[in-house]
């Protein structure tokens, strides 16, 4: 399932609503009528009202506007990542349906990169920092010694990255971390 700004929108108005008791036009009324003008001082007075995280940068956009590439679809984001990578848009296809074989995997496309979410949270993410590889980073609790898997500072939250570089590249050692990161994030 590709997640979209509309589907994300309601996701942002179902969770403030359970955290606080209003939704997002509710939310979205408050700020205009009581909120700062200015991002960052809207975010210090959000957190004092317990808005933070996901929410609190949803209410953020919504006041601000969304960046361009939040008005693109899905599928057009992932073509611009590829369009000149045929080679690793197999890899990408190929690592996207391991994922999503397992129940309830959603596809969060934006313009650099594509993140992997279980029910829980972001298990993986996939971006392509260079013509010739496919960066895998992964939300896993070791990384095993002398692997192929590398500790990565990019991202706080996905320790361990593979760069994959063809489809053959991804054999059953890789495919066994992608469902290990999933099933330690569900």
């Amino acid at each position: 399932m590709i997640r979209n700004w509309g589907g994300m929108r309601a996701l942002a108005s179902r969770l403030l609503l359970e955290s606080t008791g209003e939704d997002l036009d509710g939310w979205n009324h408050r700020v205009e009528r009581e909120g700062p003008s200015d991002e960052k001082i809207l975010r210090i007075w959000l957190s004092q009202r317990g808005v933070t995280g996901f929410t609190q940068s949803y209410l953020v956009v919504e006041r601000f506007g969304y960046p361009d590439d939040l008005a693109v679809i899905g599928e057009e984001l992932i073509d611009g990542q590829y369009n000149d990578r045929p080679a690793l848009r197999a890899v990408f296809d190929r690592l996207v349906k391991a994922a999503t074989a397992n129940d309830n995997v959603s596809v969060q496309p934006r313009k650099t990169h594509v993140s992997l979410f279980s029910p829980l949270r972001m298990f993986a993410r996939l971006e392509s920092p260079a013509p010739d590889r496919i960066d895998l980073h992964l939300r896993l609790e070791a990384i095993p010694a002398g692997s192929r898997l590398q500790p990565s500072t990019t991202f706080e939250n996905l320790p361990a990255r593979i760069s994959l570089e063809s489809i053959e590249d991804i054999d059953d050692e890789v495919l066994e971390w992608l469902q290990q990161a999933y099933a330690e994030n569900t």
